[in-house]
């Protein structure tokens, strides 16, 4: 890795500006997704990028430009057309930027086994194929797919302050999912794909489970099919990992974004309920529910040692004993509202400028296993595993839907039921957090594919939270 760094850093000696401040932020990415679908291998999908985005600072206004020439008269191009597009700033420029701190850190971030070699994709089409193959023959077995998608990230961040700051990634997206239909009601059971993603080897394929999974979530599909719908009334809900990585991203991650909370996805992501004079004052949720921005587990996707304008990036609190403590912002977004914030300034990629992104926002491990959780409920259900989502523009009115549920009366699991929903306001969902799962219930998980940004960008979070009860929740079914 980094072989693109001894030339980027002798053609960003050579750039010449009349700003005060300069950055170079280069991204290289390779991806490939396979894919076998009822046994036949998929044609596999292949990516590769790569480009430059040059940052100037001048007379305190900040301006950008992308290339994907990387040669250093392209480079020097960019360069000159973001001074151009600072000058014509500066006149209607509301912020003056000659104060803000800059980094000048040296240091190197790596995934975790990078080192190790990862099987081909002969190799990985014939694990794919043979997880397939697992599959029961069942003619209620209407579709099935096993999936495998790897992406390799090199980027290398410059600035005229000293700053080399390099960071070499591989994420890993294990997935499968069988659909069951019986000439009246189809069920879809899935496990990963868009809810579990990690940085490392192929030991993430491993941890997943991927290989011998492929029978038991058919026969969870088929199950779906027998299963009475969900009931509808008030019910104490647990949540699994697989469920709270959505339930955190939604009411947690997209209403803590300080620049949403100033305003700027008003026209296209929305705002949030959340205002700039809650923090040290609103009581988001219980005692029980803690909140960080964790970039330190290094199999989780979003862990990196600098943010993208060069940050250190740390572990903090968002959120302690249910009180609101700090907003998900950037070093822009702190100095705009006077506000603490963390490391959290992110680009999608070398054409995009980092704006707030949700990193690795985590909730902290309880005290209880889940055999505890469920024998702490009287009358509830548990539900697994996203399958649809809807929330307001102020990320607080919410309506979820999820694969998989199961009845609890009296401390015990029952029956399986299909088509379970939940709905609830973020505002005071949090507060009814009335137990939380220890660390055998917690797990690392991620999705690759949160949108956000004019013009859009969509980048990889990471999520790890252990199995939670919520008390007296509205819960229905698919045909309420």
């Amino acid at each position: 890795m980094f072989d693109a760094h001894p030339q980027l850093k002798k053609h960003f000696a050579a750039l010449r500006t009349t700003a005060e401040f300069f950055s170079l932020r280069y991204v290289r990415e390779s991806g490939q997704f396979l894919s076998v679908r009822k046994n036949v291998a998929e044609p596999p999908h292949l990516s590769q990028d790569q480009g430059a985005m040059l940052t100037v600072r001048l007379n305190g206004v900040e301006a950008y430009a992308a290339t994907h020439d990387i040669s250093l008269p392209g480079l020097q191009a960019a360069l000159e057309r973001a001074e151009q597009q600072a000058r014509r700033i500066k006149p209607h420029a509301l912020l003056d930027l000659r104060e803000q701190p800059v980094s000048s850190e040296v240091a190197d971030y790596l995934s975790p086994d990078l080192d190790q070699p990862f099987p081909s994709l002969s190799e990985c089409y014939q694990r794919l194929g043979a997880e397939s193959a697992t599959v029961p023959k069942d003619e209620r077995l209407v579709s099935w797919e096993v999936s495998l998608g790897t992406t390799l990230v090199e980027q290398i961040y410059l600035n005229s302050a000293g700053a080399v700051l390099r960071q070499a990634q591989r994420f890993v997206f294990p997935g499968i999912n069988v659909t069951a239909y019986d000439g009246n009601d189809s069920q879809t059971r899935t496990l990963g794909g868009s809810n579990f993603g990690q940085q490392g080897g192929f030991e993430v394929v491993k941890r997943f489970g991927l290989m011998g999974a492929a029978t038991e979530i058919a026969d969870q599909a088929l199950q779906l099919l027998l299963a009475p719908n969900t009931p509808q009334g008030p019910r104490d809900l647990l949540l699994m990992p697989d469920q709270m990585i959505l339930q955190i991203h939604e009411s947690i991650g997209h209403p803590l974004e300080l620049d949403r909370i100033l305003g700027d996805e008003r026209n296209y992501a929305g705002t949030s309920f959340v205002k700039t004079s809650d923090f040290g004052q609103l009581q988001y949720g219980s005692r029980l529910l803690n909140v960080t921005f964790d970039p330190d587990i290094p199999e989780q996707l979003a862990s990196y040692g600098h943010d993208d304008d060069g940050t250190p990036a740390r572990k903090q609190f968002l959120i302690r004993e249910g009180l609101l403590l700090k907003p998900l912002g950037g070093a822009l977004s702190q100095y705009r509202a006077g506000l603490g914030g963390v490391a959290n300034s992110r680009a999608c990629s070398w054409n995009r400028a980092p704006i707030d992104r949700m990193a690795n926002l985590n909730i902290e491990a309880g005290d209880q296993s889940l055999a505890q959780l469920i024998g702490g409920i009287e009358h509830g259900i548990l539900m697994s595993n996203n399958r649809s989502w809807s929330i307001d523009d102020a990320r607080n009115k919410f309506q979820f839907g999820c694969e998989w549920g199961q009845l609890i009366e009296d401390g015990e699991l029952k029956g399986v039921v299909k088509n379970p929903n939940y709905r609830a306001i973020s505002a005071q969902f949090w507060r009814k957090l009335s137990a939380v799962g220890d660390a055998s219930t917690f797990k690392v998980l991620g999705t690759p594919n949160c949108g956000k940004g004019e013009p859009n960008q969509v980048i990889r979070v990471g999520h790890a939270a252990p199995a939670c009860v919520f008390s007296d929740v509205d819960v229905f079914g698919g045909d309420a």
